[in-house]
């Protein structure tokens, strides 16, 4: 394995990085995996249910908020991996820390889909 030289890099070659970063994601981390399958059954359920646009864009931007937390988390822990092997106090901290900016913005997506989802589930239900 290489370092990354400090030239300036072309934009094929950055985008090319960007998107080993998200196959590295997609590839190893099961709960992004997850993530990616409720992304798309929360895109489903909208279409399905005829959610307007501004609440399409919302679910989007959600589900984006979602999968960024979980990337910049896996992030966070491959670079605690590099300080320590070893068990850390420190090290635990900060992963831990990391996965629970995770589970907030899962727990909002959560309450803003039920917002969203509740009322027009109900209005089938004839309710």
């Amino acid at each position: 394995m290489t370092l990354r030289s400090k030239g300036k890099r072309s934009f094929k070659k950055s985008l090319r990085d960007c998107l080993n970063g998200l196959e590295y994601v997609v590839v190893n981390e099961d709960n992004f995996k997850r993530e990616i399958v409720l992304g798309i059954i929360a895109l489903l359920l909208g279409v399905f249910l005829k959610i307007s646009k501004i609440e399409f864009i919302i679910i989007l931007f959600v589900i984006a908020l979602v999968l960024f937390a979980e990337i910049i988390n896996t992030a966070l822990e491959k670079v605690v991996d590099l300080y320590t092997t070893e068990y850390n106090e420190k090290a635990r901290i900060v992963k831990d820390v990391a996965a629970s900016s995770v589970i907030i913005i899962c727990f909002f997506a959560v309450v803003i889909g039920l917002i969203i989802y509740i009322p027009k589930i109900l209005i089938i239900l004839g309710g």
